[in-house]
């Protein structure tokens, strides 16, 4: 117990020193499991491996599926058949037949668990790695379809390959065809289930703090009853989080934001754990292997070679198939989004859990598949997440792109409707309320990127405004404190009620979330209220984009 609390600290700490440093978290955690590795007083830790998989897969896949929506499926089924399924399978095939070819004595079963722990990319390690760098919204998107499903087909041949460890079974691809036809129509038909019946819940539960515990409970009530019909667990939560999702507009603000930080805490505890526990996985197989640590290390790289070779040919023959048939439907469009996207496959949370979860009894090749995995996961996201800011600078991708451009127009028409509702009830508000609102919903769209490059007289009216934000935040976060100073001192104060004191303390906190134009992450960091610079420069343009709209 004392090494998990520890193992989140760590994390909780690494996060802020990412922040701070402008550096991917999950790759900082990466770094420090092989740091972990070479410590001796930290003690063996050792979970179960039946219950890896049940505890950390359903919350990560219950956050990823909150994200999505049937709207991004009908639009990205080409994507997710293309990435989640075939090249998933491709992967898996060509990694067993690398490890059959190069490590003495491997088995089929053996194998295919190899493959189907390496194959598929994570979306959480994407996203925190990849978004923040700049990447077009649309390469991005594409990623975090790429990894709703493909966690789903490595599961499937992963159990039958374990099925076989454990019964000392054969592999047959008509078997792993017909396993997956079942357990993904029945996975959906139980999805579709537990989330309308979630649905109706949520709805009658008056409490915040009462839905969101029903989103924490959903994702493994949903997971265990799929298994115990042996359907898919990775799939029946994922459609049941889309189906919740979709029904999130009877939800108040403070429902979606609250949720929201919730689980991003949660995923971010959970990688956390996952990776510590590997690290100190991985310093007891190093201990046990002897003189064959080497020859395991040369296995993860030649294996951390082709998954990345593969992705990087798949990735560059979807560039030319767009190119030469002049098609746009598809990402990527160019051999720069194809680098990019190929650099962006990193492996996280779900290769850990798989090679964690092989059974410790009986299978001889248990060391080798966490030595391969830990390999992997260096090759697929240390030297990527690292790489990928100056990648994209030098491809010239961090421009915006149409979806950036919707994004922008649907703030805008958000802003049109707040501002007419504003002018609507404004008649017997008091002028400077209505002056407050207006400039809260004015600050929503953020500016084009032709108009936040700027000549230099310009850079000098940002650098005067900066100042006097920082000024602003200063004072503001000065009052606030002094304020939340004295209200926790009333706690001590004879005849005061705690429960008052936590009732105003939420409304400074209320407040402080009201004032800060930065909050939930949606509304820019500065705002220009003057015209657009005269010495902009163009938005490199795309076929078939349209223009970006005027402000």
């Amino acid at each position: 117990m004392i090494v998990i609390i520890v193992i989140l600290l760590a994390t909780l700490v690494l996060v802020g020193v990412g922040d701070r440093f402008n550096l991917p978290w999950p790759v900082l955690l990466t770094l420090a499991v092989a740091a972990i590795i070479f410590i001796p007083a930290v003690p063996n830790v050792s979970i179960e491996p039946e219950l890896i998989l049940p505890i950390f897969l359903p919350p990560l896949l219950w956050a990823l599926g909150q994200r999505a929506s049937w709207q991004m499926f009908r639009t990205n089924w080409r994507a997710i058949v293309i990435y989640s399924v075939v090249l998933v399978a491709i992967t898996i095939l060509a990694v067993s037949w690398t490890a059959l070819v190069f490590v003495p004595g491997m088995t089929i079963a053996a194998a295919v668990a190899i493959g189907a722990a390496v194959a598929p990319p994570d979306p959480v390690a994407v996203e925190a790695v990849a978004e923040p760098v700049g990447i077009p919204r649309r390469i991005v998107a594409t990623l975090q379809t790429e990894g709703l499903f493909n966690d789903a087909v490595s599961l499937v041949a992963f159990q039958a390959a374990l099925a076989a460890i454990t019964d000392h079974g054969h592999l047959s691809a008509p078997m792993l065809g017909l396993q997956f036809l079942y357990t993904a129509v029945a996975a959906v038909a139980a999805g579709l289930l537990f989330g309308w019946l979630g649905g109706i819940a949520r709805r009658h539960l008056t409490s915040s703090v009462a839905r969101s515990g029903l989103t924490l409970v959903m994702p493994f009530a949903i997971y265990i009853a799929s298994e115990e019909i042996h359907a898919s667990g990775v799939i029946a939560v994922v459609v049941g989080a889309v189906q919740m999702s979709s029904t999130m507009g009877d939800l108040e603000p403070e429902d979606r934001l609250s949720g929201t930080a919730f689980w991003g805490v949660l995923e971010m505890l959970i990688t956390g754990v996952a990776f510590g526990l590997i690290g100190l996985q991985v310093r007891e197989v190093i201990a046990d292997a002897g003189d064959r640590l080497g020859e395991m290390i040369l296995h993860g790289v030649i294996i951390s070679a082709v998954v990345i070779l593969l992705r990087l040919a798949w990735m560059c023959g979807i560039a030319l198939l767009m190119t030469k048939k002049g098609r746009r439907y598809m990402t990527p469009r160019t051999f720069g989004e194809a680098l990019v996207m190929t650099w962006s496959g990193m492996r996280g949370l779900v290769t850990l859990a798989l090679a964690l979860s092989l059974p410790t009894v009986g299978f001889g090749f248990r060391s080798e598949v966490l030595v391969i995995a830990f390999m992997v996961l260096l090759f697929t996201m240390v030297f990527p997440g690292l790489t990928l800011p100056i990648l994209v600078k030098m491809l010239g991708l961090d421009q915006e792109d149409q979806q950036d451009r919707q994004e922008r127009e649907l703030l805008q028409r958000a802003q049109r409707a707040a501002m007419e509702a504003v002018r609507d009830s404004a008649k017997d508000a008091p002028p400077e309320l209505v002056a407050t609102v207006s400039e809260l919903y004015r600050r929503m769209v953020p500016r084009s990127p032709q108009e936040v490059e700027s000549t230099e007289v310009y850079e000098q009216q940002m650098r005067e405004r900066i100042k006097r934000r920082k000024m602003f935040t200063k004072m503001r976060e000065v009052a606030l404190n002094a304020a939340q100073d004295e209200v926790i001192r009333a706690r001590s104060d004879r005849g005061v009620d705690p429960t008052t004191v936590d009732q105003v303390l939420r409304r400074l906190d209320q407040l402080a979330a009201v004032e800060n134009p930065d909050m939930a992450g949606i509304l820019p960091v500065m705002r220009t209220d003057g015209p657009a610079p005269t010495a902009a420069k163009p938005v490199r343009k795309e076929p078939g984009d349209s223009a970006p709209p005027t402000s």
